[in-house]
């Protein structure tokens, strides 16, 4: 009875979360009006919104993950900077496909946010098929290295993190 009421009780709790710090309130109103929205889009994803039930396979990994991304975030930064400071003709945009091997929803949005959040590159098109990815790159030294660097460094963890149930 109780899953029944509450079938997503984490992602209830992160949404009301969500809210209280978009809404920059806590008052009694912000709180009831979170709560409410928390549990009605849980009730709204178990009822088949969910495209594929997902379960983290290796919590630790997801953490080293997202440590690693901030890094290269940071890193990416520094780059950018020191790119868009300096002259305009050291800058190589260039777009790239890249091959996937991840084929979850929840992975795939996974990279591409973690690609995009990245400076300095930004998915453009995930293909038909979700077997490739296009991405536009700001300064490209060499498509094969930063090709093997998204698969290795990302997506091959997200392919360790999240494990498919069957539909």
């Amino acid at each position: 009875m109780l899953k029944r009421l509450f079938p997503h009780p984490w992602l209830s709790a992160i949404l009301l979360l969500l809210w209280l710090l978009l809404s920059n309130g806590f008052s009694a109103a912000d709180w009831v009006a979170g709560a409410v929205l928390a549990w009605a889009i849980a009730l709204v994803m178990d009822k088949g919104l969910w495209l594929r039930p997902v379960q983290v396979r290796h919590p630790w990994l997801l953490l080293r993950l997202a440590l690693v991304v901030l890094y290269d975030i940071v890193m990416a930064n520094l780059e950018v900077a020191l790119l868009v400071l300096g002259p305009p003709a050291r800058l190589r945009p260039a777009f790239i496909e890249v091959p996937l091997d991840v084929d979850h929803e929840i992975a795939l949005t996974a990279l591409i946010s973690v690609v995009s959040l990245t400076p300095g590159t930004l998915c453009v098109e995930l293909s038909e098929d979700r077997r490739r990815l296009l991405v536009h790159v700001l300064d490209l030294q060499d498509e094969a290295a930063l090709t093997a660097l998204i698969k290795t460094r990302y997506e091959a963890p997200l392919k360790e993190i999240f494990v498919c149930s069957p539909s």
